[in-house]
């Protein structure tokens, strides 16, 4: 009698164990390259995102998400670990990496496989076989951060934490059939057949975006594992236009954020408040009953009676061969903006954007015409002012600079001391030299002569003017 009593123990124990196991919820990050709130379920018109639509509907909303970085690398770095990319030295875009990641810093993929999580990364597909994107400004063992890229490699029973990279809407865009009359585009962009057509092809890989995130969605129903998994989408930062990515203004940091988690989140929800992709790993772990460490900056957004940050913090530093140093501080009304290095021209040279930047070259040629006028001339001075202040209020594309309006001194005092406390207790590492000055030559060097094999492999010639470019780009986008 006494075995079966200690017979039937056990096997409780263990259907206990293994309910309990089964009982705890899958993590799926679909994550999207350069994409601006260019949704239909954000309220954008002139293009159909019907898979992203359903997920909005069918879980949260977030209208007022933000990267801590308006590039892909500094921006993974800082969401993949929870952490200021500033604070850790994982800044500059593909120019240095952190050899090792500082103690404690772990990124949140380490932390579930500690927790006894089945660990992902894949590129979009039906098959899930393909690394994904990683892009992470510090070293890394793929032995240590993955078990694989397809969540049904799993031992039975076994939760996943999986990331499944999209590549759109990255350039080079899909190529659209429309020309881009009559959509909305932002105001700062010349009107032309350029600038409309680069948009409507923009929208096009977006599109495109949507049918992937479709087939993912498909695969987690088919696997049977929707209701038992929340997934996050997001945009690694903001769109891939001129005063868009690699800016902080709204364009380069402003992205959507969608999270499902049946039984838990009610379904069509939306939430105004401010959340930042650094919040996105202590949320994970959060839903997963995973305990946080303490060296997040971020914190659990979906934490009963959160109702957004006060404040959200972006920073941009070097992206490839244009080196700059700036930091911003957003609130739900203001945006202020340091320029530490003000004497850089915005429209400094950029081989990425010389190559796949339509707009910024028409621009150009407008500028030499004398047909440009406001901030849009501004772009193409010598220098830049070191503070912007802008009113989101009365001025969301940020076209007006309030900084030297006395009726906004206080207002500019007040963001200032609040960006420089965050920089002192942040330990932001941005002012700290990049090298010597020969390794920062042979850096521009490298950077600069990568871009120029690339566009000659384009059968386009570095040293073409302006005008013959903007020629060649007519051709490129289909324009007569």
């Amino acid at each position: 009698m006494r075995f079966w009593t200690v017979f039937l123990s056990l096997v409780a124990v263990s259907l206990t164990a293994s309910t309990a196991e089964n009982d705890r919820v899958n993590v799926l990050w679909i994550v999207s390259d350069d994409l601006g709130p260019e949704l239909g379920c954000y309220g954008y018109e002139g293009v159909v995102t019907p898979n992203l639509d359903r997920l909005a509907s069918e879980g949260v909303r977030f209208t007022r998400a933000f990267s801590a970085s308006p590039v892909c690398s500094s921006s993974r770095t800082s969401f993949i670990t929870g952490k200021y990319q500033t604070s850790i030295g994982g800044f500059h875009h593909r120019t240095r990496l952190i050899k090792p990641l500082p103690e404690p810093i772990k990124p949140v993929t380490e932390l579930f496989r500690e927790a006894g999580y089945f660990v992902t990364n894949a590129t979009a597909s039906a098959e899930l076989e393909k690394h994904g994107k990683t892009d992470y400004n510090f070293e890394f063992d793929a032995r240590e951060m993955f078990d694989g890229t397809d969540w049904r490699d799993r031992a039975e029973g076994q939760p996943f934490f999986s990331q499944v990279q999209i590549f759109q809407p990255h350039r080079p865009f899909e190529t659209s059939e429309k020309s881009g009359d009559g959509l909305a585009i932002p105001p700062f962009y010349p009107d032309h057949p350029v600038t409309r057509k680069d948009w409507a092809d923009y929208l096009a890989s977006i599109e495109l975006l949507d049918e992937k995130v479709g087939i993912i969605l498909d695969r987690l129903e088919a696997d049977g594992l929707a209701d038992s998994t929340v997934v996050f989408f997001f945009g690694d930062h903001g769109r891939p236009h001129v005063r868009g990515k690699q800016w902080l203004y709204e364009g380069g940091i402003h992205t959507p954020l969608i999270v499902r988690w049946p039984g838990k989140l009610a379904a069509g929800t939306v939430r105004e408040g401010m959340v930042s992709l650094i919040d996105l790993a202590p949320t994970s772990l959060a839903a997963a009953g995973i305990a946080l460490p303490n060296w997040f900056d971020g914190i659990d957004l979906l934490a009963p009676g959160f109702q957004g940050h006060d404040r959200i913090f972006a920073a941009r530093d070097r992206c490839g061969d244009a080196p700059d140093r700036i930091r911003a501080v957003r609130t739900e009304r203001w945006k202020y903006i340091r320029n530490f290095e003000p004497q850089r021209s915005y429209s400094q040279y950029s081989g990425y954007k010389k190559l796949q930047y339509p707009v910024l070259t028409l621009m150009a040629v407008m500028h030499q015409q004398g047909r440009l006028s406001g901030p849009r001339e501004g772009w193409f001075a010598d220098s830049r002012p070191e503070e912007e202040l802008y009113d989101l209020e009365k001025d969301p594309w940020e076209m007006h600079n309030l900084a030297t309006d006395p009726a906004q001194a206080d207002t500019l005092a007040r963001l200032r001391g609040e960006l420089e406390t965050w920089i002192e207790d942040t330990g932001d590492q941005g002012a700290e030299p990049e090298g010597d000055a020969a390794y920062l030559e042979a850096l521009m060097t490298e950077k600069r002569g990568y871009y120029e094999r690339s566009m000659k492999r384009r059968k386009l010639d570095p040293g073409l003017s302006d005008r013959a470019y903007l020629e060649w780009w007519k051709k490129e986008l289909g324009l007569k």
